[in-house]
């Protein structure tokens, strides 16, 4: 544990504990995302489906990324991750991203893309306006979370016609703003 990095924290009029909390459950829902759209990802097939399939790729990496970039700073501030799987999997900031009773239907996938991605948005909002000029570095990994959420939130809402993002696919780069947690 990084004992100043805590300490400076907490002096700077951050409840750690509640912090701690907050990261670890969005800690699990970033695993837990990354397991379930595995999942959806291997049922987006035929002509609807492959057009979401790279997509949605992209986001179940980047919510891994996110998982791995959260972890060191879970343990730097005193935490850590339940021991028990399942536990860590039920008290998951979201709930789960499952697959929709028709598997076959892509726009029920979609919407249970957007609705993780929107859910993973408030989370790290959260988290942001919580650490603001107070912990610069769960800020900054935050912020950088929530700037690939947007984006996954924008490919899939733009899916079901919510109108257009502006944000375009990634290629070849997984996790541009996350990426310098990762080194």
């Amino acid at each position: 544990m990084a004992k100043v990095a805590r300490e400076m924290v907490e002096k700077s009029g951050v409840n750690v504990d509640k912090l701690l909390e907050l990261l670890v459950k969005n800690a699990a829902a970033e695993l837990t995302t990354y397991y379930y759209y595995t999942i959806l990802r291997c049922n987006l097939i035929g002509l609807k489906g492959e057009g979401v399939k790279e997509i949605a790729e992209t986001a179940r990496i980047e919510d891994r990324n996110h998982f791995e970039a959260i972890v060191p700073r879970i343990y730097e501030l005193g935490g850590k991750l339940p021991d028990d799987m399942k536990e860590f999997h039920d008290m998951s900031a979201c709930p789960p991203a499952s697959l929709p009773a028709d598997p076959t239907d892509v726009i029920e996938i979609i919407k249970v893309l957007v609705a993780a991605e929107r859910c993973a948005v408030r989370g790290y909002t959260y988290i942001c306006n919580l650490t603001a000029g107070k912990d610069h570095r769960t800020y900054d990994l935050s912020q950088a979370i929530l700037n690939e959420e947007i984006e996954h939130e924008s490919w899939f809402s733009e899916f079901l016609g919510e109108g257009p993002s502006g944000h375009f696919l990634r290629r070849g780069e997984t996790s541009p703003f996350v990426s310098k947690f990762l080194k």
